[in-house]
């Protein structure tokens, strides 16, 4: 065997690290939570087309929504519906 094909040995392998997936506490998100906020997500740059523009609305709280749209897109179907209402309100099509 030469030395570049040889099998490292204790003394020369390296230590396996995490290098690319951090440990976190925070829950993930459900599937159906996931697939509601980049509902939210897409349908704000559909409207907006400005990243800037479209991290603000979705992150800034609305006192006539009564929170962050993003929030409430994520906490359930009636929160999301809240949130096309408001865009289609304050954005409307065509």
């Amino acid at each position: 065997m030469t030395p570049a094909t040889a099998a490292p040995t204790p003394e020369t392998e390296k230590p396996r690290t995490r290098q690319f997936r951090r440990h976190s506490d925070k829950p993930r998100l459900s599937p159906e939570a996931a697939a509601r906020q980049g509902r939210a997500a897409t349908l704000a740059w559909e409207r907006l087309r400005d990243s800037e523009a479209v991290v603000a609305f979705l992150n800034t709280h609305d006192d006539r929504l009564g929170g962050r749209p993003i929030d409430l897109a994520i906490a359930g179907d009636d929160g999301l519906a809240a949130v096309v209402a408001h865009l289609d309100a304050l954005y409307p099509l065509g």
